[in-house]
């Protein structure tokens, strides 16, 4: 499983609670997509979990901003990932950023407003704010990965299913 954040904004910690900690905890990687503001809070999503793959945010302090790549291509479990903060263009600029990294998902954040979108070639996932959702509901998502495709579910912290998108291994190819 794979557990995928964004937006911490905490000058103290993680701020994860309820199953958005399980699944920190419980996942085989954890993908954040910046933000977490402190190197207080990037050191306790490290300490949480077993492997982390984060890119840096706009309100990432400066120290952060030294310690993490603007963007990031991850292989895991089958999938590929292009990882961001934001970039330009919307929806379209995600899908074209994911292309040019060859990506079945990209990670998202910026917005604090938990997302799933399915384009022909990738699939959008913004996992909203699990600590600050600026109006929005507080989110973040899991990623399954099966022998035909995977399944992206969004939840609140909680664990309230927000939305889920399957993607079949040959979709996006026809």
């Amino acid at each position: 499983m794979i557990a995928i954040f964004s937006d911490t904004h905490s000058p103290r910690g993680h701020e994860l609670e309820g199953e958005a900690l399980s699944a920190a905890r419980e996942a085989d990687v954890v993908i954040h997509a910046g933000d977490f503001t402190s190197t207080s809070a990037l050191e306790a999503f490290e300490d949480e979990c077993d492997r982390l793959f984060a890119v840096h945010g706009n309100a990432d302090s400066a120290a952060v901003r030294d310690r993490l790549p603007t963007a990031r291509t991850v292989d895991e479990e089958g999938v590929r990932f292009a990882v961001t903060h934001r970039r330009e263009g919307g929806a379209t600029g995600l899908s074209m950023f994911g292309r040019s990294r060859g990506a079945d998902v990209v990670v998202s954040g910026h917005t604090h407003r938990p997302t799933l979108v399915e384009t022909d070639d990738v699939v959008l996932v913004n996992p909203g704010s699990h600590a600050q959702p600026r109006g929005n509901r507080l989110g973040f998502a899991v990623l399954e990965s099966r022998s035909d495709g995977f399944e992206i579910e969004l939840h609140q912290p909680d664990g309230t299913p927000i939305d889920a998108i399957e993607r079949s291994r040959n979709a996006g190819t026809d």
